[in-house]
């Protein structure tokens, strides 16, 4: 059982798009700080943060991992997150819990969609950046072009801080400007050789040297004063700007290097200690900022041990047989293991299980954890990703992770009646774990609907069901949930009338049908008179509608956006009854529905895509043939927003055609906005459709 930690401690997200190298860094980051004796491969499976039997299946990172390790006197707890687009809600949640973020791109990658994403996220959180620039051991590299390319999309010029001597096979060293020497290392072992830069780098030494200092000294007017009196600056005086600088986000200090090669990652590492905060001076100048759960005012905390305890869950993992782990940053105060806190989020008090400091898929027991700790807490009962624990007696609730929202379903049918439960139960459990999915039952369709933010996120959903809880489930296209209504006014009667001996039934009304404006639903009203219907019998009236309008006489779908008023009708003193009067009512709202010109309606969506500006056309046609209608187009820092309505009936598999037209470069999100009328020759094959359907269903 380890005791807390009293080092500084850094806590760092490392982000990337897919195919940057970032899951090899983070191995090599842990070899080079002699956490490991050897270098992992993606390709074979064995690298620390990439466990999970999915990573390894497709040989990429599906899941947050958590990598804490000490080096040079200090504690750093890397969290390795997903590249992939589909799973962009993992780094999001992983942003939260971190002081600082490495961003990793490709030699000759560049910067793809999901990257820009996480960048806006990061400036909103204010979070400090380092940028390693992966994979120069390729032919056809770029350390210049990839700096620009970043400039280009970040808005951040970024500064150079170690620089690749060689590109391609041959690099084994980088030059390390801050320390002005040459670092030399290799794949077959941890140690690196620190080297003064020979004749050849002289003048390249000295003019770096002096771009950093200007650099360093721009951000501030004292040392700049100084610079210039001077000609230069003290050690000491360019560390502390350029550690200031660092954390104000003046500038991006930028490192190159090769993963594979363990090249340049010393420096990478070092600069992590250098140059990013620790919890306590993250917190000083960026207080975390809450809620009171009860008045809702303002509450903060800095990151101080000494101040009431408060914590947020990050990330959730459920293990059959393992059970829950909730990945938790201690943002201020002190906690033991096995105490009792409060859920400000559930306002339900918790008892919290073990304490476990984490290195991917290995977990050593901790007796405490602190401000700044970031630990893995077993066995949470009510806890949720997202949650807020703290302190009873000064509560603060934090805001809650604001995850990317689903954007595409599939109806999920289990292989048996007898699997439906367990495949219910897996899904929810799965959702804990990852709160970008979304699992509904539609109560019009009857169907149980899973949707994500993407067809490899449903993919991996999935495996990790039939993993996790040997379910196995058949995916299909998702019913949509049309409506019918009408296009103009109409009466009718509804007469029924039975008898069997004794007493019989009767029941006779009158009603009007008037269409109502798009989205106003559904009004009855009562105009008759003279008692020719009892005023007991109007409520069966009503009642008789309302259960009508659930299937229209088109295809069976709900009628919205109608105004029902009953004015005339008969009734017999004997055989009247409110159940005859409902039949009436129903018969006579089929008949009038039948000659008021019904149509069908649609759900339409409102959509926002963040497209590259050179594919803002084609994402414009490709709308346009989809029946869609263009509202907007919005420039955005390094991208254009096309707002649009589109029928959903278009956007069934739209995030597979957007990656097509884009080149995978652009995103989008949807929401419901209104129903409207379905064009005639498509009604045609609607009703179609739903009646054979019907047909089929009713032959089984």
């Amino acid at each position: 059982m380890e005791t807390a930690r009293v080092e500084p401690v850094r806590n760092v997200a490392i982000v990337s798009s897919v195919g940057a190298g970032k899951t090899l860094l983070c191995e090599s980051l842990l070899y080079v700080g002699g956490v490991i004796p050897s270098l992992g491969s993606v390709t074979e499976g064995t690298t620390v943060s990439d466990f999970e039997p999915e990573e390894l299946r497709h040989r990429t990172s599906t899941s947050t991992s958590l990598l804490q390790f000490n080096w040079n006197q200090t504690h750093i707890n890397l969290i390795d997150t997903p590249g992939a687009l589909d799973l962009l809600g993992e780094p999001m949640a992983a942003l939260r819990a971190v002081d600082a973020v490495i961003i990793v791109v490709g030699g000759n990658s560049g910067v793809r969609t999901e990257l820009v994403r996480l960048w806006l996220k990061i400036e909103e959180l204010g979070l400090p950046c380092l940028l390693f620039v992966n994979g120069l051991d390729k032919e056809g590299t770029s350390f210049d072009n990839a700096l620009e390319t970043c400039r280009q999309h970040f808005g951040s010029t970024p500064l150079p801080l170690a620089v690749p001597v060689n590109q391609g096979r041959a690099i084994d060293e980088v030059y390390d400007i801050w320390h002005k020497k040459l670092i030399r290392s290799g794949p077959m072992s941890s140690k690196v050789e620190q080297v003064a830069a020979g004749d050849d780098l002289q003048e390249f030494s000295s003019n770096a040297h002096k771009q950093l200092m200007e650099a360093v000294a721009e951000t501030d007017e004292l040392l700049l004063e100084r610079y210039l009196s001077q000609g230069e600056l003290a050690q000491a005086e360019l560390l502390d700007g350029l550690r200031r600088g660092t954390q104000m986000r003046r500038f991006l200090p930028a490192y190159a290097g090769s993963a594979v090669q363990n090249v340049g990652v010393w420096s990478l590492l070092d600069a992590i200690v250098l140059l990013l905060p620790s919890p306590r001076e993250r917190g000083a100048d960026h207080p975390w900022q809450g809620t009171h759960p009860e008045t809702n005012g303002i509450c903060e905390r800095k990151g101080s041990a000494e101040e009431p305890l408060s914590a947020y869950v990050f990330k959730t993992l459920i293990d059959p047989f393992v059970g829950r782990l909730s990945y938790c940053r201690v943002l201020s105060g002190t906690v033991q293991a096995d105490a009792t806190v409060w859920n400000a989020s559930k306002q339900v008090r918790e008892k919290l299980g073990h304490f476990y400091k984490v290195l991917g898929k290995r977990h050593v027991p901790v007796e405490s954890a602190q401000a700044g700790d970031i630990v893995a807490i077993g066995k949470l009962k009510d806890t949720q990703t997202g949650d807020t624990l703290c302190q009873e007696s000064a509560p603060i609730r934090y805001a809650g992770l604001g995850m990317p929202k689903p954007i595409l379903s599939f109806a999920v049918d289990a292989k048996s009646k007898a699997e439906i439960d367990k495949v219910s139960l897996g899904l929810h459990k799965l959702i804990e774990e990852d709160p970008t999915l979304e699992f509904t039952r539609n109560p019009e369709t009857k169907e149980m609907v899973l949707s994500g933010m993407g067809q490899f996120h449903i993919d991996l959903a999935l495996e990790k069901l039939q993993r996790k809880f040997g379910a196995d489930v058949a995916l299909h296209t998702p019913k949509i949930a049309y409506r019918e209504t009408i296009k103009s006014q109409s009466q009718a009667q509804g007469k029924y009338k039975k008898q069997t001996g004794g007493h019989g039934q009767y029941g006779d009304c009158w009603l009007e049908v008037v269409p109502q404006p798009r989205g106003h639903g559904f009004a009855f009203g009562n105009r008759v008179v003279g008692g020719a219907i009892p005023r007991n019998f109007i409520p069966a009236v009503e009642k008789g509608v309302l259960e009508a309008m659930h299937e229209g006489p088109l295809s069976g779908f709900p009628v919205v956006d109608v105004r029902v008023t009953v004015y005339d009708g008969s009734y017999h003193t004997v055989d009247s009854s409110e159940m005859s009067f409902k039949i009436a009512a129903a018969m006579a709202l089929k008949k009038a529905m039948e000659t008021a010109h019904p149509v069908l309606l649609e759900p339409v969506m409102r959509v926002d895509i963040d497209s590259p500006t050179d594919t803002v056309g084609a994402v414009m046609g490709d709308l346009n043939a989809r029946r869609g209608r263009i509202v907007s187009v919005t420039a955005l820092a390094h991208m254009e927003r096309i707002t649009a309505m589109v029928p959903l009936a278009e956007l069934l598999r739209y995030a597979t055609a957007l990656n097509a037209v884009t080149g995978g470069r652009a995103s989008y999100v949807m929401e419901f906005d209104h129903y409207d009328e379905v064009p005639r020759d498509l009604t045609v094959k609607l009703i179609e459709r739903q009646r054979a359907e019907r047909h089929i269903t009713v032959a089984h």
